[in-house]
């Protein structure tokens, strides 16, 4: 209470708030269609996700962007295209690849991770397709995650990308934005396909792996991420993000 001319006067509100407190902007409810749209405009000036950029480089069958994932297996994009194409520049076929050595294979692709688990992988893939299946590569789900060591991210990227089937490739960077996004909530990135598919429109479900890629890696890192250039930020909840640019 303040005393002016024998009159008592209460504090101001002002004077209570706590001087520390912020104002949180309320968030927009999340619209997929308009997020989308945003992030394709912000990435324009980034690289393309690998497969996307070997698919326009002209290596387009199946065959070739199932080695190319398989390379890209935690191996930064700036690699695995470059390793890809060492790889491609010495063979693009399965007939041609089984005929390769594992350590020419291993020579090609070496700076991407675990290369030498990848290049017997690789080996034992080519020789397979060769010996039981003409050399030839099917858009098949069930044969292609039937293959040494192929899991459902490379699978649905092969579909989605060589095979134009709607299929949504996970990876960290889309497994972690859309939990960011809260558009999902999920503990894998398998899980997170699993809800994606339930939720996603169809028409994004190869567009998905595409856009976030290069947002994830660029805008929406893993580590301090730039929400204050981020196009979303208005409709994403920021799930766990402790700190950002």
């Amino acid at each position: 209470m303040r005393k002016h001319l024998g009159i008592l006067f209460p504090k101001s509100k002002a004077n209570l708030a706590d001087p520390k407190a912020t104002h949180t902007p309320v968030k927009q409810p999340f619209n997929i269609d308009m997020a989308l749209q945003r992030i394709g405009n912000a990435i324009k000036a980034f690289p393309k996700a690998a497969l996307f950029e070997l698919h326009e480089q002209g290596f387009t069958s199946a065959f070739e962007l199932l080695i190319a994932c398989i390379i890209s297996i935690r191996t930064r994009d700036e690699v695995t295209v470059p390793a890809a194409q060492r790889l491609f520049k010495l063979a693009r076929t399965a007939n041609a690849i089984s005929q390769l050595s594992i350590e020419q294979i291993d020579g090609a692709i070496k700076p991407s991770m675990f290369h030498e688990a990848k290049a017997r992988q690789i080996q034992v893939i080519t020789q397979c397709l060769v010996s039981e299946h003409g050399g030839l590569l099917p858009c098949n789900e069930e044969f292609i995650r039937s293959l040494h060591g192929v899991g459902p991210k490379c699978t649905n990227l092969v579909l989605g990308i060589a095979c134009n089937e709607p299929r949504i490739g996970v990876d960290i960077h889309v497994h972690r934005v859309t939990n960011r996004w809260g558009y999902v909530s999920t503990i894998s990135p398998d899980k997170t396909i699993a809800e994606l598919e339930t939720k996603l429109p169809r028409q994004y479900w190869v567009e998905i792996n595409r856009l976030l890629v290069p947002f994830g890696k660029n805008i929406c890192s893993g580590l301090l991420p730039h929400c204050s250039i981020c196009p979303v930020l208005d409709m994403c909840q920021q799930v766990d993000v402790k700190a950002h640019r």
